[in-house]
């Protein structure tokens, strides 16, 4: 579908398309026949001319998708090609094409083997996009910028302060993908119905083998309609994609023209407008939001598709062999918009500190209440400090000066509340202070984990 691949990254298509996962199918059934060669199951000469066969550049992959809908699988298409292709090599070898496996077999480890080259481009990217999130609090972190609250504006921050609550996440995600991926990245071999009955007493041997060579990990049964594995994978890919779109939709946010904090690199026609000239329109946000509007949907597919029936699932085993390779592609199109904007996301801490100040000091409401507090009470502090504030929204004037007006006028609280000290209630550099003080040991202990994630990558020799 045309927005699927528009919401996609170029790599992730690859390796999820049509003609990828007929080649996995067909690795899957090479190291098949030579796993079953190497048990004494099959003739060595058989298991290599099944073996010369499986290249997908030699079958119509169009034409067995296609004959795959009107079956019922893609598999049994495929077998027949194959079997007609060894054939005109060995027609002996054709005898044992396949043998002993069964359609689910061959497409569960096909998606398997997939997903495991999208599992990797996810987690390539994750070791990029954190490190650049890290150089921007490194850069900027400390310049002080509006925390926001339920859409309004509520008390100063630091920008390393929100970037820790981006990058936290992230880290996170890779470490629980890992996790679950190295689970659920496990050999399908079961037969008809789990037992592998058909291979009599190679099968273990096969299936040990076969789990080898394909660098899988060998379950310790068939997981025909066990699916809680690969589901929990899917349910952390979806927790990516939603924490993704946090980070989006705080881009998007900041970047709108009248904030201005934040801007995506532009350049060669991106981000631009067919009718407005002026317009610089964030990318990469939209296409994270887009998947994490489009995430939840496929999760709550592969949950819904888990009470499967007796040893096969009909219809629910297939819907989930749809949605996933649809989520793999939602969730790097996600983390490769926002990777390639990070490396040049501009910050404009000027911007961030004059819209501080556009809010007449009223976000230092609450510090100047608390200090007051101790001298008057909360309840009288509040009252007091709720009054001067509407007060200045009324004159257009600062809170800090018609407090200092305030405190003129009040003997009482004028002994104990120096006016300097009042006026230091409303440095925007104190409260970015004590947010940067608060992100600066997690930012280096995310650093530090994210550094150890980067060195030991998993599946990136299966790209």
């Amino acid at each position: 579908m045309i927005f699927d691949r528009f919401l996609a990254s170029p790599e992730v298509v690859r390796v999820l398309d049509e003609r990828a996962f007929v080649q996995a199918m067909l690795d899957f059934e090479a190291a098949l026949a030579r796993a079953q060669a190497g048990a004494g199951a099959i003739p060595a000469g058989a298991a290599e001319a099944i073996a010369a066969a499986c290249d997908a550049s030699r079958f119509d992959v169009d034409a067995i998708v296609v004959e795959g809908g009107r079956v019922g699988t893609i598999a049994i298409p495929l077998v027949k090609a194959l079997t007609a292709a060894v054939a005109k090599i060995d027609a002996e070898a054709a005898l044992v094409v396949h043998w002993g496996g069964t359609t689910q077999d061959v497409l569960d480890t096909a998606q398997v083997l997939v997903a495991r080259r999208a599992l990797a481009l996810v987690d390539r990217d994750l070791s990029v996009l954190i490190p650049a999130l890290l150089k921007l609090a490194d850069a900027h972190g400390d310049a002080p910028m509006l925390g926001r609250t339920l859409m309004q504006p509520a008390q100063v921050i630091s920008l390393g302060f929100k970037l820790a609550g981006w990058i936290a996440p992230l880290v996170r995600a890779q470490s629980r993908i890992r996790q679950a991926g190295a689970a659920a990245l496990q050999l399908q071999l079961g037969g008809a119905v789990g037992t592998r009955a058909a291979m009599g007493e190679h099968g273990d041997a096969v299936a040990a083998t076969m789990a080898a060579s394909l660098d899988l990990r060998l379950p310790p049964a068939a997981w025909h309609t066990q699916r809680d594995e690969l589901v929990s994978l899917g349910c952390e890919l979806g927790v990516l994609a939603g924490s993704l779109g946090k980070i989006a939709r705080d881009i998007s946010l900041m970047a709108q023209g009248e904030v201005g904090e934040l801007a995506e690199p532009s350049g060669g026609g991106r981000g631009g407008s067919s009718a407005m000239p002026h317009k610089r329109n964030p990318v990469a946000a939209m296409t994270a939001l887009a998947a994490a509007v489009r995430t939840p949907q496929r999760v709550a597919a592969l949950l819904a598709a888990m009470p499967q029936e007796h040893e096969r699932g009909l219809g629910n085993w297939q819907a989930e062999l749809a949605e996933f390779g649809g989520l793999l592609a939602s969730v790097h199109g996600a983390l490769a918009a926002l990777t390639l904007a990070a490396d040049g996301l501009q910050v404009f801490p000027d911007r961030m500190r004059r819209n501080i100040d556009a809010l007449q000091g009223l976000v230092f409401a609450e510090a100047l209440a608390m200090r007051a507090a101790r001298e008057i009470g909360k309840s009288d502090a509040h009252h007091w400090v709720e009054g001067l504030s509407k007060e200045a929204v009324s004159s257009g004037g600062h809170l800090r000066d018609t407090a200092l007006m305030a405190l003129a006028r009040d003997e009482r609280l004028r002994a104990r509340l120096p006016a300097a000290e009042l006026a230091a209630l409303f440095d925007a550099d104190a409260p970015a202070r004590h947010a940067s003080a608060l992100a600066a040991p997690q930012l280096a202990a995310l650093a530090a984990h994210a550094e150890e994630l980067r060195r030991d990558p998993p599946w990136q020799t299966h790209l």
